[in-house]
């Protein structure tokens, strides 16, 4: 298993003050896979911009899909860009992928995070291993579940345990891209409320 799907795993589970968006899930499990290419030595950060190394097999298809991916000619992507093109709709294909390997399955208890269907977690070795993580407070996980609003991890990337100075990059700028996405969204709000407005009229 890879940080992004345990990470998708935990936001399946309840939540219930604050269900987690499909676009910033989508932008942390971008930076999660990025963490995890890091790790395996596949990249390198310059700064913010993703370096790439060599081209290991990935027993996991999606992280493999993720190498395939990364930009390998200069100039070289930044860690913030690569999150808004690769996590377009990261989170749908992580379902979908769950679903093929019968890790989710379709149920009348359980959520989606697209509407649609109802989905839930299969009592599984992968959906044990994500919840020992969070259970642990591993840092990377706990602090890029904080980063999309699920509490019970560490709240920012100072916490202990994250002393590689390219993940705390990548986290910082997740924290970024999420509060982007969110300004957007208000912003989207307020116009839509403002035109509502105009054509209610006094």
């Amino acid at each position: 298993m890879t940080t992004a799907k345990d990470l998708f795993i935990i936001a399946m589970g309840p939540q219930p003050d604050r269900p987690v968006g499909q676009g910033d899930l989508s932008l942390a499990l971008a930076g999660a896979e990025l963490i995890d290419l890091i790790g395996a030595r596949a990249v390198t950060l310059d700064g913010d911009s993703i370096v790439p190394g060599g081209e290991p097999a990935f027993d996991d298809r999606l992280l493999g899909e993720s190498s395939a991916a990364l930009t390998r000619q200069v100039p070289y992507e930044r860690v913030e860009d690569w999150l808004w093109r690769r996590g377009r709709d990261l989170s749908a294909v992580y379902q979908g992928a769950l679903e093929a390997d019968g890790e989710l399955t379709r149920g009348r208890g359980g959520r989606s995070l697209f509407g649609g269907d109802r989905v839930e977690l299969a009592d599984s070795s992968a959906r044990r291993r994500a919840l020992s993580r969070w259970e642990a407070d591993e840092p990377v996980l706990a602090a890029l579940a904080a980063a999309v609003g699920m509490e019970g991890g560490p709240a920012d990337e100072e916490e202990p345990g994250l002393d590689d100075e390219a993940v705390v990059t990548v986290l910082a700028i997740v924290n970024d891209a999420v509060m982007e996405l969110e300004a957007v969204r208000q912003r989207r709000s307020i116009e839509k409320a403002a035109f509502a407005n105009v054509w209610r009229g006094p």
